[in-house]
């Protein structure tokens, strides 16, 4: 129980504030403190005494109560002490009959564990020397399969091996075995595997040929059936327009019989692709087969010299096409063994090598077919390479630079074939036998000059010139389109570069072979008559070449032909062909000059005239007869009508040039009356000539006769009686107006009947003079006065 202390009053303590303080056992701190530095610390100490007894008081009276609890539990724990002994004593016992029955278990029991301790380690044992089998066994697999061949099976067991068993082998000298073999292994695998790429790299090499020919040719198939089509819908839309048939199209549901894959083996490299990725080494194999390649690419590019180019250029390119082609698969179908800007670095490096290889041959080359053919097979090389993503437009370049030299060459051999088809041809008219012939020489060009079919034999008005002519431009044309072409001339219009060179091949080659051949004085005047003649179809022919260009440019000819742009070839043959009916009638009045010698064939003061005319002039007859007589059958009216007129207005020339002739000194009056019966000979061939050729229906103002008029003028005005008329402008405008004043009275001065001598003149002096006479003698008083 607890006991408070009792409190003393202050009446009955002088330091009733100490005791105060420690009643409830507060700090005594302040206190002493305060009761030293008062010097009253005696007070203090006897409160601290009371207080101690205060404190034993309670102590006690709290030990007096718990005093027999305490008895009590001593007593329970004597008890408890000795139950224990006797349970001690009953334990001991107890331990002592378990020692006995345990000890022969115990002995077992350890048996036991030592049987399974062996029962363990036998597992054990069975476990690694299964380990060790199935080990073996994978290592006889690897072997069996490096040995067949089965490089990939053999790395997958190999990897088996690392993965699932190397770290579980527990023997060591096993372990360490497959640790050194196994890097061997995979070492000999990388080798064996490189060895197979390279004899693929050899044999795909050598296949690459083969296999560029194959995508070139199906390529020129596809351009050919695309030609065809368009040819076709061409002539549809060309007889759509002209109303001639109805526009169709036609589904074409051929198909190709080949393949339109090509096939080659690239099993070699997948499977080293497979490997090498296995081995973790496909960057290395990536390098190892791109160096290769690019190294085999090189050398197809290096061209030999041993063989002209032209007989090895497809194999060149079929090879690069092939490698190409190659390559395109293997970036398709091996992963990531090639990239697309590896074989864009192939191809710009094939092409810059290639580009520098044609420049270089084509400069040297001098045929135009060669030239031709080479570009045919490039631009189908680059044909086939575009369908792989290729770009050749560097390619195309090349060739289009190239079409000035190419026409240079091509105008080059067709001028050569011109100039001996002019040189070799006979100049005769053709004799067309057949129907087919006349299809093939005049329905071919466009040459007919009538829509009905003629009679065979057939004369035609040409000779076998034109058509040879026309064989040759419309080679040239083709030849021409055929380079510009496929991708050439993109960048310009080939009909209108096709109608440039047409031009300069008609003008500054044909026309001026033409030309040379009539100026060459090595024909005769049939020859320069055929001629102008076949110049006048080959102006016809102008036409057809032109349409025959636009059809082959893809150009319907309706437009073209509503577009009426001629070539300029064909004024240039106009001019050609009127300069070859100069040169004709140059060559025909030289003929006549050499007839018509009047001045030594004809005697100027005969005694007698002779109604038959000069010798010269039956010669003359005969001679335009043999002329004009082909003429009129191969020579246009116009033509006919130009060639008559010149000769007979030369012959009137003539005839006047005896006249004023310095070796004519004198002529009578028997002398101009042959000449008129000369005169009156042509005239008459002249009028039957004009009449008999068809010309009087379409010139109507006269015939060749009018071309005779000065030589019929002044041979009426020497005969006539009133020669001074000629004086009177009224008259000569009617009768003499083609006569010139000088001329006259140069010829009057010769014209006399008498000789001038001096017997002459005395034994004239007293004769009557006749009219006549008195007239021309004041025709020539007036004549000198005029003068």
């Amino acid at each position: 129980m607890d006991l408070k202390p009792k409190r003393t009053s202050v009446a009955d303590n002088a330091d009733a504030g100490d005791d105060l303080l420690l009643a409830n056992g507060d700090d005594v701190a302040p206190l002493v403190r305060h009761a030293f530095q008062t010097g009253r610390p005696e007070g203090l100490l006897r409160q601290m005494s009371f207080v101690v007894k205060e404190k034993e008081a309670e102590i006690e009276e709290t030990c007096k109560t718990h005093y027999e609890e305490f008895i009590l539990a001593v007593d329970e724990l004597r008890g408890v002490l000795f139950d224990a002994q006797e349970l001690k004593s009953q334990l001991h016992g107890d331990n002592f009959k378990l020692q006995q029955v345990g000890s022969a278990l115990l002995v077992k029991l350890e048996e036991l564990l030592e049987c399974y301790s062996v029962k363990k380690n036998v597992a054990e044992a069975v476990n690694m020397s299964k380990n060790c089998v199935q080990v073996l066994e994978l290592c006889v697999n690897c072997n069996s399969q490096i040995s067949e061949g089965q490089f990939y099976s053999a790395l997958k067991t190999v990897d088996v091996l690392e993965k699932n068993y190397l770290h579980n082998i527990p023997l060591k000298a096993l372990k360490m075995v497959l640790e050194r073999r196994i890097p061997v292994i995979k070492s000999y695998v990388e080798k064996n595997i490189c060895g197979q790429v390279n004899e693929w790299m050899v044999q795909i090499r050598s296949s690459a040929r083969n296999i560029g020919q194959t995508a070139i040719g199906r390529t020129a198939t596809v351009r050919q059936k695309d030609e065809e089509m368009l040819e076709q819908q061409r002539k549809a839309e060309e007889q759509c327009i002209s109303g001639v048939g109805n526009l169709a199209y036609t589904l074409d549901d051929e198909e190709l019989d080949e393949d339109p894959v090509i096939k080659f083996d690239l099993t070699p490299l997948y499977r080293a692709c497979h490997i090498h990725d296995f081995l973790g080494i496909r960057e290395k194999f990536r390098e190892y087969y791109y160096t290769n390649r690019l190294l085999q690419l090189n050398s197809d590019l290096e061209m030999s010299s041993a063989q002209p180019f032209v007989e090895s250029y497809q194999t060149f390119f079929a090879q690069i096409a092939g490698f190409f082609i190659v390559e395109d698969r293997v970036l398709r179908t091996a992963g990531v063994l090639l990239v697309a800007d590896q074989v864009e670095t192939m191809w710009e490096t094939a092409v810059a090598k290639t580009t520098s290889l044609l420049e270089e041959q084509f400069s040297s080359m001098e045929s135009a077919t060669h030239l031709l053919l080479v570009k045919d097979y490039v631009t189908l090389f680059g044909s086939t390479l575009r369908q792989y993503g290729h770009d050749i437009g560097t390619l195309l370049d090349v060739l289009d630079s190239s079409h000035n030299k190419y026409h240079q060459l091509l105008l080059e051999e067709c001028r050569q074939q011109t100039v001996e088809v002019l040189g070799n041809g006979s100049y005769d008219q053709m004799l067309i036998k057949k129907e087919s012939d006349y299809e093939n020489v005049v329905l071919s060009f466009n040459l007919q000059t009538s829509e009905t079919m003629p009679a065979f034999p057939y004369v035609a008005p040409f000779s076998s010139m034109v058509p040879d002519v026309c064989r040759i431009v419309r080679s040239f044309i083709k030849g021409s389109i055929d380079y510009l072409s496929h991708g050439i001339g993109m960048h310009m219009h080939v009909f209108d570069v096709v109608r440039k060179y047409l031009d300069n091949f008609l003008i500054d080659i044909l026309n001026a072979t033409i030309l040379d051949t009539i100026n060459s004085g090595n024909i005769g005047v049939p020859q320069v008559m055929q001629i102008a003649t076949n110049i006048a179809v080959l102006e016809r022919a102008c036409d057809f070449f032109l349409r025959h260009a636009a059809q082959l440019c893809g150009i319907p000819c309706r437009p073209v032909e509503m577009a009426q742009e001629a070539l300029s070839a064909k004024a240039a043959l106009k001019t050609s062909r009127d300069a070859a009916y100069v040169a004709l009638l140059t060559m025909v009045n030289k003929e006549i000059d050499k007839l018509m010698t009047l001045t030594v064939d004809v005697n100027w003061t005969p005694e007698e005239t002779n109604q038959n005319g000069n010798d010269y002039i039956h010669e003359v007859i005969i001679y335009l007869h043999s002329i004009l007589t082909p003429a009129q059958q191969i020579l246009p009216l116009d033509t006919m009508y130009k060639v008559g007129s010149g000769v007979f207005e030369h012959i009137s020339n003539v005839i006047v040039a005896a006249f004023s002739n310095d070796g004519v000194k004198r002529f009578n009056t028997n002398a101009v009356i042959n000449i008129e019966y000369d005169l009156q000979i042509i005239e008459n061939f002249a009028d039957e000539r004009f009449y008999s050729a068809g010309l009087g229906e379409i010139y109507n103002e006269g015939s060749f006769k009018n071309c005779l008029v000065e030589a019929r003028q002044l041979i009426n005005l020497l005969l006539s009686s009133q020669a001074e008329n000629f004086m009177n402008p009224v008259i000569r405008e009617k009768s003499y107006y083609a006569l010139d004043y000088k001329k006259v009275s140069a010829i009057c001065d010769k014209f006399k009947d008498s000789p001038d001598g001096i017997f002459g003149s005395l034994a004239n002096k007293n004769a009557k003079q006749s009219a006549k006479k008195k007239s021309m003698d004041v025709l020539k008083k007036r004549l000198k006065d005029f003068s």
